[in-house]
């Protein structure tokens, strides 16, 4: 039977994500108010939907639950998103079929099988540094490295140009004061204004170019449009995974029977990916506004309302996973929303799902016998959970 004691509900406090257990709040939620109105504090009010299936129905109904301001939680006064109407993952259709139309061929199966080959040099390469040094942060010597590398690749960024890009990633997305973060974030938006630049003059074969060169509704795409998806690109193709590898590898050390079976058995691994996806669900929440008034579990939701999707709640749902609290490597199904559903499907979720694979194939290889070095760091954040800072050591 549910509870009917509520405990105390609060899923914007960042602590909460670091040193609490918010799973404890989504599972009484799921059971006894699965449409929850979170009051305004420093963030504006917000219906919580904690169940998959909600989730789920919501991310098809677009025309409900609109992207276009914004998919993320922000204080009233920081203003509209400037990604309002402009990037993919804040677009509606028919301007989002659009946008994604000018790059998805890129992300296909057969465009990333193309790229495998220098995707699993480029997880070596970072497992081969990792490894000669005995130890390291895998956070940020091995899972920042791999999906920022092949993103940089893909995008036409030079290789001279990755290391600076990896420095301007760490500070703006990985901890540290909130200046510095803003000041790192608009680096890598000026490092892509020049990209823009460049390849618009003289395009190659990446996409910046496609992007810099583009047409959408007979007309070229604005300038600061091209920018503002370059960012929207590079981040989603690398805090997402880096988040998900390590936060898998956390998983792992914590259930090294789950590690043993890979070990044992690698043809588990595509298995123990999606997992890791399952496990980790990285985006902690995704955000829509209401377009229209709707009713869901017999509560008023009215146009304007902000509506937010907490992805590991729905991605524990006791209705669609048996034993969800149970890391397992042999899960089938796992049809888990960590990569969204619908319209909004990730755009890279074969890319991440290849990286993962050939890090961990890497790993499991060469380096079977990994352990902590010392107590992990959780961040401090609602809009990403998972490992700030990962030591590890690394045996054969």
């Amino acid at each position: 039977m549910a509870s009917t004691s509520a405990p105390p509900i609060n899923l914007v406090e960042p602590g909460l994500y670091s040193h609490g257990d918010p799973f404890a709040q989504w599972r009484w939620l799921r059971a006894n108010d699965p449409v929850h109105w979170h009051p305004p504090g420093e963030l504006p009010g917000f219906w919580a939907l904690t169940r998959y299936a909600d989730v789920k129905d919501a991310y098809l109904d677009h025309e409900t639950f609109s992207s276009a301001r914004g998919i993320l939680l922000r204080p009233d006064e920081h203003g509209a998103d400037p990604g309002g109407g402009r990037t993919l993952a804040l677009t509606d259709p028919p301007r989002h079929r659009m946008l994604r139309g000018l790059v998805d061929g890129w992300f296909t199966v057969r465009s990333v099988r193309a790229l495998e080959a220098e995707m699993a040099d480029i997880a070596r390469g970072v497992v081969d540094r990792a490894l000669e040094a005995g130890g390291c942060d895998f956070v940020t010597d091995v899972a920042a490295r791999v999906p920022l590398y092949v993103i940089c690749r893909m995008m036409g960024v030079p290789e001279a140009d990755w290391e600076h890009l990896y420095t301007l990633t760490s500070q703006a997305f990985a901890g540290g004061d909130a200046l510095t973060r803003r000041v790192a974030h608009l680096e890598i938006l000026g490092y892509f204004e020049q990209l823009r630049k460049a390849r618009a003059a003289e395009p190659g074969d990446d996409l910046v170019s496609r992007l810099a060169t583009a047409d959408v509704e007979g007309a070229p795409l604005d300038p600061r449009d091209v920018i503002l998806n370059c960012d929207n690109l590079f981040v989603g193709g690398t805090e997402n995974t880096r988040i998900a590898a390590a936060g898998g590898m956390l998983a792992f050390l914590r259930h090294p029977d789950q590690w043993r079976t890979l070990v044992d058995d690698p043809s588990l691994l595509n298995s123990a990916v999606e997992e890791v996806l399952r496990w980790t669900s990285t985006a902690t929440h995704i955000m829509r506004t209401a377009t229209r008034p709707v009713t869901l579990h017999g509560k008023r939701i009215a146009a304007g309302d902000r509506v937010v999707f907490w992805l590991p709640s729905a991605d524990r749902d006791e209705s669609v996973f048996d034993d969800p609290d149970r890391f397992d490597v042999r899960r089938r199904p796992n049809r888990h929303l960590a990569l969204g559903f619908g319209e909004h499907f990730c755009l890279g979720s074969m890319l991440a799902r290849v990286e993962l694979r050939l890090l961990y194939r890497e790993l499991l290889t060469r380096a079977p016998r990994i352990a902590l070095d010392s107590t992990p760091k959780l961040l401090d954040s609602i809009v990403v959970n998972g490992p700030e800072r990962l030591p590890v050591t690394f045996g054969r």
